[in-house]
Order: structure tokens, then C-alpha cells, then sequence
């Protein structure tokens, strides 16, 4: 049972959606930390679960964002000493793979709205993805990707364009490159940030917004069924774990 789940937000408008929809739903309570605006990680020692979500920031700027260090450190300890469920998006993925010795870079085409995915051969028969359809709808919004997968990591799923779009390390531990946390209230709320608008017309042309929002309220429903069915497979890979 999860009773205490911390969370590292990165931006304002990054909030943990969905994830923190089923992570209530479970009874847990969330504790967020604002990292972008300077708020201290906790000790990691009273939580049962991290999630990591995403931002605009990359990895490697850690002269603009300092505490990006002290992130990639906790997210360290989290996995390889206390090795506790942990749930990362987007960003989270690119530190996780970081934290883990793996590397990450420029992507070599930005993916920006809605795209397919698809299980790789091990997808399709691991125990957090196999229940996942084989293709799958998902809103992209990154301009980073993966460039060498940690040792002892597994690439569940990938896109045309990136090669790692879902990645877990063992049976505790899974994070997706793609956006399964939105919901149509946080798309809606873009209207209201210039720079989102600004950032969806650079990538798509003229009216990209309307687009994509009008693109993911389509695949609302289906993409909230495949969040909760990873977040199923995490949270029930570590119960069946507990019970053995």
C-alpha cells in the first residue's frame, strides 16, 4: 500500500494530473516539491513513492538550475539504494536515465503533440506493459531524448522518432518519455500561457494549439486507459513483490 508519495514538479504548469489522480485513489498522500522554486527535497526515507514529472528544462542545465544536482543525487538514492517505486514523465525519464549512468541529448527530431507509440518485443511480454495495446496514441512534448539506456534498464516502447518511450530498471521502477498524465483541464489551461502556445506554433505552424488540444480530447479517454494501466503495472508488480 502506498501511503506517502513524494513528487518533484519542475514548473507550475507541470503538475502531477492523472498520476496524482491514482496515487490519491490508492490513499496515499502527496507531498510536492517545487523544485524550480527552491523548495528543499525532503529525506526520501518516509515515502513509499516518487514521481517525477516533466519540464522544460534539460538535464544538463544545471548552471540555470542548480537544484537539478541535488534532484539527480535523491533520485539516485531512490532507486539504487532504496529501490522503492518510482514513476517518472518526460524529464523524469531523462533524469532517471542520468541518475542511473546512462546518457541523454538533443533529440534528433523535437515530437511535439499527439503520435503513436509502439511496445518493443519485451513491452509486449513484460509484466508493467503487456496489457498496454500493442499501439498506442500519446501527446509528445519533448525536444530531448535518451541516448544510451542505463545498465539493467529495458526499453519497453518507442516512436518512429525516439527510440525510448517507455524504460524500466526491474520491477520497481518505469518512466515513459511521452505525457500520460494530462487531461483535458491541463491542455485547456495551455490557452493561458503564452509560451505553450508559443512553443506548439514553433514546432506545428499557425494554430497548433486548437489542434492538439482538439487532437487530445479525441484520445482522452484512451490515453487516461493506458496511464492507469501502467500505473496498474508498476503498483502491482511491487504488491506482488511484497507478498512473496
Amino acid at each position: 500500500m502506498i501511503k506517502r508519495a513524494l513528487v518533484f514538479q519542475h514548473m507550475d504548469d507541470e503538475p502531477p494530473g492523472l498520476y496524482g489522480e491514482f496515487l490519491e485513489a490508492e490513499g496515499a498522500t502527496l507531498d510536492i516539491v517545487m523544485l524550480h522554486r527552491g523548495e528543499v527535497i525532503p529525506a526520501l526515507g518516509d515515502y513509499d513513492f516518487l514521481l517525477v514529472m516533466g519540464g522544460a528544462m534539460d538535464v544538463w542545465e544545471t548552471d540555470a538550475h542548480p537544484w537539478l544536482n541535488g534532484e539527480i543525487m535523491a533520485i539516485a538514492e531512490w532507486t539504487k539504494d532504496r529501490n522503492r517505486p518510482f514513476f517518472g514523465v518526460c524529464l523524469g525519464l531523462q533524469l532517471l536515465t542520468i541518475a542511473m549512468g546512462g546518457e541523454v541529448g538533443k533529440a534528433r527530431a523535437q515530437e511535439v503533440g499527439i503520435g503513436d507509440v509502439a511496445l518493443t518485443a519485451q513491452g509486449r511480454r513484460h509484466a508493467m506493459t503487456r496489457d498496454l495495446r500493442r499501439t498506442m496514441k500519446v501527446m509528445q512534448w519533448h525536444h530531448a531524448e535518451v541516448t544510451r539506456v542505463p545498465k539493467g534498464a529495458d526499453v519497453l516502447a518507442s516512436s518512429p522518432v525516439t527510440a525510448v518511450q517507455i524504460m524500466s530498471a526491474g520491477p520497481n521502477i518505469l518512466a515513459t518519455q511521452f505525457h500520460g498524465e494530462l487531461t483535458p483541464a491541463l491542455v485547456a489551461r495551455w490557452a493561458n500561457i503564452p509560451q505553450y502556445v508559443q512553443w506548439l506554433e514553433e514546432a506545428n505552424g499557425e494554430g497548433a494549439y486548437e489542434r492538439v488540444k482538439a487532437d487530445f480530447a479525441a484520445n482522452a479517454t484512451a490515453i487516461r486507459a493506458m496511464s492507469l494501466t501502467l500505473f496498474n503495472g508498476l503498483t502491482e508488480a511491487q504488491r506482488e513483490r511484497v507478498a512473496a
